[in-house]
């Protein structure tokens, strides 16, 4: 990758790093480096690292003042939630950090670029190097940038809705019984399985979803089912 695409990313996220090789290492993924024998100890591991503890005082310096009334038990819980893959990895899709990664061919022939491990790890990365760049303020300024309207709606989030448990609340609610699941089909090589998954209510289909684990798999069933019969 040439300098004009790190500059690219820079210009999409507001921030222009003095020492452009914390951002280069930022998006190194390990299979990558193994992949290239000359860098072989540089990736991103060290600054996800530090990035995870930025990101945790960050977080929680954020909600400690802006939800006042909230004991230590609340405000843990809600910082676990922020503190998270499933927020992290929605925040590099909307910057498409994905498209900025080195990885290995194997990586990128499996559908690394979208895996959400490899990317929720290279946000902790990008802001622990901007925090070794320039400071706690401006990784700080980077981050609320993407995490604060999350934060704020956490509620609302898409990304943290846990549709089996809202499906199995409303179907013993409503029939007193729990759903089931049943795998449809499972297709690809082990490194790259595709799941299809259905949820049944007694016998009957009432949603199908599709994955690359079971568990997303039955999150899609369970979700196409649940506004099947919360309407």
């Amino acid at each position: 990758m040439d300098d004009s695409k790190l500059r690219e990313l820079m210009e999409k996220i507001g921030y222009e790093f003095d020492d452009i090789k914390l951002l280069k290492e930022a998006l190194i993924h390990r299979s990558y480096a193994n992949e290239h024998g000359e860098i072989e100890n540089i990736n991103n591991e060290r600054l996800e690292f530090l990035g995870d503890a930025v990101l945790d005082l960050i977080s929680t310096e954020y909600i400690y003042t802006k939800e006042k009334d909230d004991n230590e038990g609340d405000l843990a819980k809600l910082k676990s939630r922020i503190i998270s893959e499933p927020i992290f990895s929605a925040v590099s899709k909307e910057i498409a950090l994905g498209e900025y990664l080195f990885l290995s061919n194997g990586e990128e022939i499996t559908g690394g670029r979208d895996r959400k491990s490899i990317l929720g790890d290279a946000f902790e990365a990008l802001i622990g190097a901007i925090f070794m760049d320039s400071g706690f303020d401006e990784a700080k300024r980077i981050a609320l940038k993407y995490l604060k309207d999350k934060i704020d709606n956490i509620d609302d989030l898409e990304e943290l809705k846990d549709y089996k448990t809202l499906l199995q609340e409303l179907f013993q609610s409503k029939f007193h019984i729990i759903p089931n699941y049943e795998i449809l089909s499972e297709k690809g090589p082990d490194h790259n399985k595709k799941f299809e998954i259905a949820v049944k209510l007694k016998e009957e289909i009432v949603g199908i979803g599709t994955g690359t684990s079971k568990k997303e798999a039955e999150k899609n069933a369970a979700r196409e089912a649940y506004f099947l019969f919360k309407k």
